[in-house]
């Protein structure tokens, strides 16, 4: 990595720590477009992207897709900005729902849309990660849940509740970009706590219209 690209974030997201990282974004829909380019740009050496869904005119407001994306793969789309962000970046795409034998890096940042999807991605990889996080949102209402440590682990399965009783509901239903990017901001900062060997919030929910924020779990 080049010294002088990394400068200005240097004491927040360190090197040597990072550089041992492969993250994999599952779902790069609202929340999840950002995560990869946040994510891009911090100096993520190696990502992977798994999406099965098309860019369609209604996520370009609500995603942040270009019209020229029309048609595309998510993750083609998504996968092209993180080179433009970052050429040194290594990254792989999956244009397929996610699987139960999907390769996984050691950090997995979950945004999809279902608490059957989280709970099948969860039950998949919770032994084989050190750094999970899963990002919720409806309209200007966002969660994140992360979990890094023996206290979280045990946390997290609580919040997989049926989806008749779900938090956030569907991030395709009520979605706004300025929330989705905050989501992937909190979802980052998460991250760089975990980086820097500093405790993570469990479970952090911010209601934007009520400027209101709670922190709980763990």
């Amino acid at each position: 990595m080049s010294t002088e690209r990394y400068s200005r974030q240097k004491d927040i997201v360190p090197i040597e720590r990072i550089s041992q990282c492969q993250a994999t974004v599952i779902g790069v829909g609202a929340i999840g477009r950002q995560v990869a380019l946040q994510l891009a740009a911090i100096g993520i050496p190696r990502l992977e992207l798994v999406d099965f869904d098309v860019v369609e005119e209604s996520n370009l407001a609500s995603q942040g897709y270009w019209q020229a994306d029309l048609g595309i793969a998510k993750v083609d789309a998504t996968s092209q900005l993180c080179r433009q962000i970052n050429p040194d970046l290594d990254i792989q795409i999956s244009d397929e729902r996610f699987k139960r034998s999907q390769k996984i890096g050691n950090c997995v940042f979950t945004c999809v849309d279902s608490i059957e999807s989280r709970r099948l991605i969860w039950e998949a990889v919770q032994d084989k990660v050190s750094f999970f996080v899963d990002g919720r949102m409806a309209a200007e209402v966002l969660r994140v849940l992360a979990v890094c440590d023996a206290q979280s682990r045990a946390y997290y399965p609580t919040t997989l509740f049926g989806s008749q009783e779900a938090y956030a509901g569907s991030c395709t239903a009520k979605t706004t970009i300025y929330c989705a990017n905050i989501a992937a901001g909190f979802m980052l900062a998460q991250f760089t706590r975990y980086l820097r060997l500093l405790p993570v919030d469990a479970d952090l929910q911010v209601n934007l219209l009520a400027s209101e924020i709670q922190v709980t779990g763990g």
